[in-house]
């Protein structure tokens, strides 16, 4: 596996398996231009917590890719800190030990979101931004675990809040909703 160059450790390959999922029955084919824009550093990535902001640029064209991540249940999380005694250089022997105890630390997309005008929740720019994050994740295999929110910590981490993206308009109060702060 060290020929690869995107998820090279089981940790990056989880990366790399959301934009390559094995149940997929035709290529798709953005890929190849996907991982040519993330080999050749075309992708700039902020992390938020869960949520990563990607900027590309190309040519001409400038992109931002949002990618959010769902956050692990407090039983994943608990099974984490029962397995792995020290988080701070993670093994691919500890990979293997959290499949075997059945808690896979695999993320799962919440959402993405890019500002392209191909209009799809895959398109070129969240690919390439998958594998540049992959990248990140095999220099530093704590991050697949950060950007899941395993070491968020706090009294009510059992319970993740999840914020709406979008407020009906049937929250909204009419005769609070113009007033001013004057």
């Amino acid at each position: 596996m060290a020929d690869n160059e995107f998820g090279y450790t089981p940790w990056g390959m989880d990366w790399v398996r959301l934009a390559e999922p094995l149940r997929q029955t035709r290529p798709e084919p953005l890929l190849p231009r996907a991982r040519s824009i993330a080999r050749n550093d075309g992708v700039r990535i902020e992390i938020e917590g869960r949520t990563v902001r990607a900027h590309l640029h190309r040519g001409g064209q400038a992109s931002i890719a949002h990618i959010e991540v769902v956050p692990l249940s407090r039983a994943a999380v608990t099974a984490i800190g029962h397995t792995i005694t020290d988080p701070t250089v993670l093994t691919d022997e500890m990979h293997r030990a959290l499949l075997d105890a059945g808690h896979s630390p695999a993320p799962t997309l919440a959402s993405t979101d890019c500002s392209c005008s191909a209009r799809t929740a895959r398109c070129v720019h969240v690919f390439a931004t998958l594998y540049t994050i992959a990248r990140r994740v095999d220099e530093n295999p704590r991050l697949a675990l950060e950007l899941q929110g395993c070491f968020d910590g706090g009294a009510d981490a059992d319970l993740p809040v999840q914020e709406p993206r979008w407020t009906s308009i049937n929250a909204l109060d009419p005769t609070r909703f113009f007033l001013t702060n004057s």
